[in-house]
């Protein structure tokens, strides 16, 4: 049984996430202490929980620890089962991260499957419904299986309540090389907002197209219903033909819409001054399927990014305790570059 320390490196949800997906893609029973312990919450919070059941249920796991503030769980897998099912977190707890956790496991499985995931699409500290439609799942759709997304309703913290549908069709998985952004296609500017004065979403574009200079048409208010609310996310997207990248800020009480649009406009700012195709949480979130990939097909995967953040580098150390694969990082002039071939 794999024995992981949950305080390790970043010492977060990831270890526990990455754990749970590739436990189940690969039938390895794991045993994780110190669940979170970097976290001023420490332990399973509801979100967390939701992805360990959800993985369990997949699965078809003996699972011991599974409950709220747990510290410490045991997994055991059994045969992966695609189908239909429903996870409902119950809070504004991640929807997105729930999927990332049981992902990889229904990749490569016997049949397609349909999820309805229901809690938070729209939080701080999580990838949004926008970045997971638009930005993860194309690429994840060049590996081979083929993923399409629905936004049923925005779910914004702290009421949550959002709900959106996956269907996976599973093919196996090819490696992937991403080393430049190619032509840009596209950009686009949306400013979600729900149960708030319309005027902040005016706003947040009014500085981002101040600051960028863009045209008029690329921006765009996405008024939802306002029981849905309070809630404000601004995003932005850029597609070009290798890559689409999507940057997010989120409304919080006190923040002025112009420090939300701020925000944005550091990482997007970032990104075009350079020709890194690879953000940093896309960075991430490769790593597990181009992992997989490199296990079952043998092949090499590249991409490119910026120096990598606690979270990929504690991730790196989490795949490697499950799959025979190594992730080299090499820095070359402020770019890094992530090799992930088999060992």
């Amino acid at each position: 049984m794999i024995a992981l320390d949950g305080s390790h490196g970043e010492g977060g949800g990831q270890i526990l996430r990455t754990a749970l997906g590739l436990s189940a893609a690969t039938n390895q029973p794991f045993r994780i202490d110190q669940i979170r312990a970097n976290r001023e919450k420490p332990g399973l919070l509801r979100q967390h929980l939701t992805a360990v059941l959800a993985a369990a249920e997949i699965s078809h796991a003996e699972v011991y620890g599974a409950e709220l503030h747990s510290r410490s769980l045991t997994f055991k897998p059994s045969a992966v089962t695609p189908g239909t099912y429903r996870f409902a977190i119950g809070s504004a707890g991640s929807a997105t991260l729930v999927l990332q956790t049981i992902l990889p496991a229904l990749l490569s499985a016997s049949a397609p499957s349909t999820l309805t995931l229901e809690g938070g699409t729209h939080n701080p500290l999580a990838p949004p419904f926008d970045f997971l439609a638009n930005a993860f799942l194309p690429l994840i759709n060049k590996l081979g299986p083929t993923l399409s997304a629905e936004l049923v309703r925005p779910g914004f913290y702290p009421a949550g309540g959002g709900k959106c549908l996956l269907h996976i069709q599973p093919a196996p998985l090819k490696p992937l090389e991403l080393l430049t952004r190619g032509t840009l296609l596209s950009r686009r500017v949306t400013a979600h907002i729900a149960g708030l004065p319309p005027t902040i979403a005016h706003r947040e574009l009014h500085a981002v197209r101040t600051r960028l200079n863009w045209p008029q048409d690329l921006f765009h208010v996405q008024a939802h219903d306002d029981r849905l609310g309070p809630g404000n996310a601004l995003c932005l997207e850029i597609a070009s033909e290798h890559v689409t990248e999507v940057f997010t800020a989120f409304g919080q009480k006190g923040i002025s819409a112009e420090a939300v649009a701020g925000d944005v406009l550091e990482h997007t700012e970032r990104y075009l001054t350079t020709d890194i195709p690879v953000g940093e949480y896309l960075a991430d979130q490769l790593m597990v399927p181009l992992a997989l990939a490199a296990a079952t097909t043998g092949a090499k995967s590249r991409y490119r990014t910026y120096p990598l953040s606690a979270h990929s580098t504690t991730n790196i150390t989490t795949i490697q305790r499950f799959l025979p694969v190594q992730i080299d990082v090499q820095e070359h002039n402020r770019m890094t570059e992530v090799s992930i071939h088999p060992q």
